[in-house]
């Protein structure tokens, strides 16, 4: 017999596991789950302190989408189009206080277009947006696509959560730059970005399991998607596989029954055979490198893709794969992969030589026979 909604969120609830991965096909209920897993960790009290008065408990993306952002679009001339920061702690901190602006404009160029430029007001409670043209001029105040839209307001929540364990990582909480989240408990990702092309789908999987793994508090994650590719990278960056057994499973399969109930099922394995996420890997550097489009991003999944081998074949360094002169090498990959996407320092684009180095690195990897087709 199927569960409801609440129930399933007390299961997941229940659980000791750092990591839950849940996936479900559109439609089935995942951001209803989202809903009801806060509404059980945080219940709602009447004549209880405000929300924002209330002790943090559960920091979730669909709610930071649908309560803190709205289009004003000047409705008389449509001119003025802005999007409308509502408020709150969270978006004052972020951007008055830790001075994230730069940042996430610099992800959200990253993940979109780098001639879309959001510009933030003195108040931190709007913006507008712009686009440059290639003969130098720029459109002011454009409105842009619902993808751009939920690109930006996601790179906002990943600043925040990245600050957040950043301060929870702090064992004292006297030595906290705040204690308004000394009681969170969990961090729920409900389909982030679900817009992307492949590419930067995988280098944003890649970027949350970073982020996941450099937590050292007890910040419990759950993450729901409808994309296996995106399902994928997270299972196999955060090792999963070791975690996952039957009967004591913290990846899932959401399904909706006929009679309106849901089940939450076990799943192991990702969704792919054991080698064909490196051999994706493989195909998106190769196109990049056949059509001379290497960019910044490559060099993470060359990193990637020589880890990910490794660990196939039994490696105990992906830097043992290398050619030699392995340390040069190494030095080179790590310069483009150890700067974080949100770092203040800008990382410039691959030259010539960088590029070069990247081809070369690939076709190594394929020339030494590290791979079989399956």
């Amino acid at each position: 017999m199927g569960k409801t909604l609440t129930e399933i969120a007390q299961t997941l609830k229940d659980t000791d596991k750092k990591v839950q991965l849940i996936y479900a096909f559109n439609g089935v209920g995942k951001t209803r789950l989202s809903r009801e897993f806060k509404e059980l960790v945080a219940p709602k009290t009447e004549g209880e302190e405000t929300e924002e008065e209330k002790p943090l408990k559960v920091l979730y993306y669909n709610a930071f989408t649908e309560d803190l952002f709205y289009w004003d679009n000047d409705l008389d001339e449509d001119t003025n189009r802005k999007l409308i920061i509502h408020p709150n702690s969270f978006t004052d901190w972020i951007f008055k206080d830790q001075g994230q602006e730069s940042n996430i404009i610099t992800h959200f160029q990253r993940y979109t277009n780098d001639k879309l430029t959001p510009s933030f007001n003195k108040d931190f409670n709007e913006i507008s947006f712009s686009l440059e043209r290639g003969d130098d001029n720029t459109i002011d105040n454009i409105k842009i696509s619902k993808g751009e839209e939920s690109c930006l307001i996601w790179c906002v929540f990943f600043s925040l959560i990245k600050l957040v364990i950043d301060t929870l990582n702090e064992s004292e909480p006297a030595n906290r730059d705040t204690n308004q989240f000394d009681e969170l408990e969990y961090i729920f990702i409900d389909d982030p970005v679900s817009s992307l092309d492949e590419n930067h789908l995988i280098e944003l999987a890649v970027n949350i399991a970073e982020l996941i793994k450099s937590s050292q508090s007890d910040i419990k994650f759950i993450i729901t998607t409808h994309n296996p590719l995106f399902y994928n990278v997270l299972y196999n960056e955060l090792e999963l596989k070791k975690k996952n057994r039957p009967g004591n499973e913290c990846c899932y399969l959401l399904d909706k029954e006929d009679d309106g109930t849901y089940e939450l099922n076990g799943k192991l394995g990702d969704s792919n055979k054991s080698f064909s996420y490196h051999l994706y890997l493989r195909s998106v550097l190769q196109e990049a490198v056949d059509d001379n489009k290497i960019e910044k991003y490559h060099f993470m999944l060359l990193r990637n893709l020589y880890e990910k081998t490794a660990n196939f074949l039994g490696y105990p360094q992906w830097s043992d794969l290398l050619p030699d002169d392995k340390k040069t090498y190494y030095n080179r990959i790590i310069q483009f992969t150890s700067h974080s996407t949100l770092s203040n320092e800008a990382v410039p684009e691959p030259t010539e030589p960088e590029k070069n180095t990247l081809k070369l690195l690939l076709k190594h990897l394929v020339d030494n026979n590290y791979y079989t087709e399956e």
